[in-house]
């Protein structure tokens, strides 16, 4: 490191072994940390080495149980100002509460804001992140916020699997508000686009609208933030192989939430294979041989190594300089 300061990695209980994955493409090692539990249920954070002085980076996903997740990295914050380190960016994988961003009815919560403060008044200098389900979300923030995109990585997927073949691909938004986002991706692949129009009939149910698009007879990437229910991936997956007439269904997207039924649902869709980013751990989920995960915990050592020397990150939100 070019840096004249030290730089300390330390990470609460979500997502340890991303962060010891960030810790190796940086050749460091993990700062000693407890993060544990009293038998009330309170946090208690203890840091076993100095941070005094130290840029120190805060690695934890807003995954269930987001609420505990949450508040760790919260006092993991505090510990360290508390111990004279000199900057803290709050490392955030996958930030919870992004879909709270508006009010979308009479006397609902801005909760991203909330968070957003909390993160804030708890002592962080700086949040790194990647894919926010809306990119508005950093002007929350009073501090600088890095939304990295997951774009590069599925990028890289992609043209190794179809290997140079991709005459018959073609992008899938399965949602109107996923169509910049889609794309990105698509102009980054050198694919064409197609977009689903559609609204919810009810709160656990979807109906298709319209399809803007050609899509018969191509293989077809959906690609979205996130993944929560299936529920979408799983409507959207049949009606474009049963209507559509489309050779096959893939589907990729940065955050693998998987809530409720979702394991169920992707094995019972017509999806033949289904990508995530590492940002959500996925060992306590159930088997699912269509699911499929990337690590990111390079692209955010690059980040942090950029930030910590205080060097642009902007080319990393770029297939061709992330991987030349």
């Amino acid at each position: 490191m070019a840096s004249g300061k030290e730089i300390k990695i330390i990470c609460g209980n979500s997502i340890v072994s991303f962060a010891e994955g960030i810790c190796r493409c940086l050749g460091l090692r993990l700062s000693l940390t407890d993060v544990t539990t009293f038998s009330d249920g309170e946090i208690s954070v203890t840091l076993h080495e100095s941070v005094r002085g130290s840029h120190v980076f805060i690695v934890q996903s807003m995954s269930s149980p987001v609420n505990d997740y949450l508040m760790e990295m919260l006092i993991m914050i505090d510990a360290c100002k508390r111990a004279s380190a000199s900057q803290i960016t709050a490392v955030i994988p996958y930030f919870g509460y992004a879909r709270q961003d508006r009010k979308a009815k009479a006397r609902d919560p801005i909760s991203a804001k909330l968070i957003a403060n909390l993160i804030t008044s708890a002592g962080a200098d700086r949040v790194l992140t990647m894919d926010l389900h809306e990119p508005q979300t950093q002007g929350f923030f009073d501090i600088p916020v890095d939304n990295l995109l997951g774009i590069p990585l599925f990028v890289e997927y992609y043209r190794k699997k179809f290997n140079g073949s991709m005459d018959d691909v073609v992008v899938v938004s399965p949602v109107i508000s996923a169509t910049s986002r889609a794309r990105a991706f698509a102009m980054q692949m050198g694919l064409g686009l197609a977009v689903f129009d559609r609204r919810r009939a009810k709160e656990s149910q979807t109906e298709i609208v319209n399809i803007m698009g050609s899509v018969e007879g191509k293989r077809v990437i959906l690609f979205d933030d996130m993944v929560d229910t299936a529920d979408s991936m799983h409507v959207v997956a049949k009606v474009l192989t049963e209507m559509c007439k489309t050779k096959e269904v893939l589907a990729c997207a940065s955050h693998g939430v998987l809530s409720g039924r979702a394991i169920e649902r992707v094995n019972e869709s017509y999806l033949t294979e289904l990508v995530f980013t590492d940002t959500i751990p996925y060992g306590g989920i159930r088997y699912c041989s269509k699911i499929k995960y990337l690590k990111a915990a390079p692209l955010f050592a690059k980040a942090i190594k950029n930030i910590f020397e205080e060097v642009s990150i902007s080319h990393l939100f770029h297939y061709e300089y992330y991987n030349p």
